[in-house]
């Protein structure tokens, strides 16, 4: 679906339709020796290493934010041009977090019943990532960092007054978030009502629609795709679930999600199965972001949430790096 998606898009860039699936298959077996190689690592080495791991993190994440060292993508400076390759800081934060708030909750789980001890020093740090991400800007990644946090919390005992509280500091929170860039106004706007700016705000939205409708129970077929003829942007990534329902239609949609639900609910088992509560709470932590990440995505193609630009992705380069339950002691997946 890479392939179909992006072909035209790559031949009129690159003169070369297969760029992509190029691009995307050195990814893959790149991924595949990352996954092999670092699943032989004790996972207790990310407990002792989880400072340095997140220092490192915010280290990155401050110098892609140097004009000459980060590289502008898209309208926000959240890459490291690498020749033709990027690196996004980012990334690495979410997993970053994910094993220090998971060390922070194994050491302290007495603390976790208290909100000041418990919660509060987790959220300061995620805090200042998010406020980092938010200079790029990357709402969509700061969201799913927050979310993935706060979900982790949730399952570490803390008092669910806690939530209420939190929920109603974040709503303010993307009330000036929403005030100090008029444009994320004029998505929700668009999102409300895509046709009261179908040529501006709402063409993303419109497209995506005009996708997935004529997709039917069978599609329209592989490779027959009107919309990705120019017409819905960023259609190898973004939105490449609406090339997938206008191709294969119902069919390809109930695929597509049935192999994602398998990924869940293998993960689950996974973190249920964990022999002790940090090897728990990270691998939940991995598994809920993936989730979360992958129901945002399709939110936001069918036209459930405003467009927050983040990717489908099955499995992500760094979510490869813990692969399932290997034979032997202290190793996860």
């Amino acid at each position: 679906m890479i392939y179909s998606a992006s072909s035209v898009w790559a031949e009129y860039k690159f003169n070369d339709k297969y760029h992509y699936v190029i691009m995307q298959s050195i990814f893959f077996v790149i991924g595949i020796i990352l996954m092999i190689i670092v699943s032989k690592v004790p996972y207790t080495y990310y407990l002792k290493k989880s400072n340095l791991i997140l220092f490192i993190c915010f280290i990155l994440l401050v110098l892609v934010l140097i004009p000459g060292i980060g590289s502008v993508r898209n309208g926000s400076r959240s890459w490291f041009g690498i020749g033709g390759l990027g690196i996004q800081p980012s990334e690495f934060m979410k997993l970053g977090l994910i094993i220090f708030t998971s060390k922070y909750i194994y050491n302290n789980p007495k603390d976790m019943r208290s909100i000041k001890r418990g919660a509060f020093p987790i959220l300061f740090v995620v805090m200042v990532a998010f406020f980092l991400i938010m200079l790029q800007p990357d709402f969509g990644t700061g969201t799913i960092i927050v979310m993935t946090i706060v979900a982790m919390l949730f399952i570490s005992g803390i008092n669910f007054s806690f939530f209420i509280k939190i929920g109603m500091v974040g709503l303010v929170g993307v009330c000036l978030l929403i005030i100090a860039a008029p444009y994320r106004m004029e998505r929700i706007v668009s999102f409300l009502n895509p046709w009261s700016d179908p040529l501006g705000t709402g063409f993303q939205a419109i497209q995506s629609l005009y996708a997935i409708g004529p997709g039917g129970l069978f599609g329209m077929g592989f490779g027959n795709s009107i919309q990705k003829h120019f017409y819905l942007p960023e259609p190898q990534t973004d939105f490449i679930f609406s090339i997938i329902s206008e191709e294969l239609g119902i069919i390809g949609i109930v695929s597509v999600a049935t192999l994602f639900l398998i990924i869940i609910l293998r993960s689950i088992k996974i973190s249920i199965k964990a022999p002790d509560n940090f090897a728990k709470f990270l691998s939940f932590g991995i598994i809920f972001q993936l989730s979360f990440q992958t129901l945002l995505n399709l939110a936001v193609v069918v036209g459930l949430i405003p467009v927050t630009g983040v990717t489908l992705r099955g499995t992500h380069l760094l979510h490869t790096l813990f692969s399932p339950y290997n034979k032997g002691k202290n190793k996860i997946a």
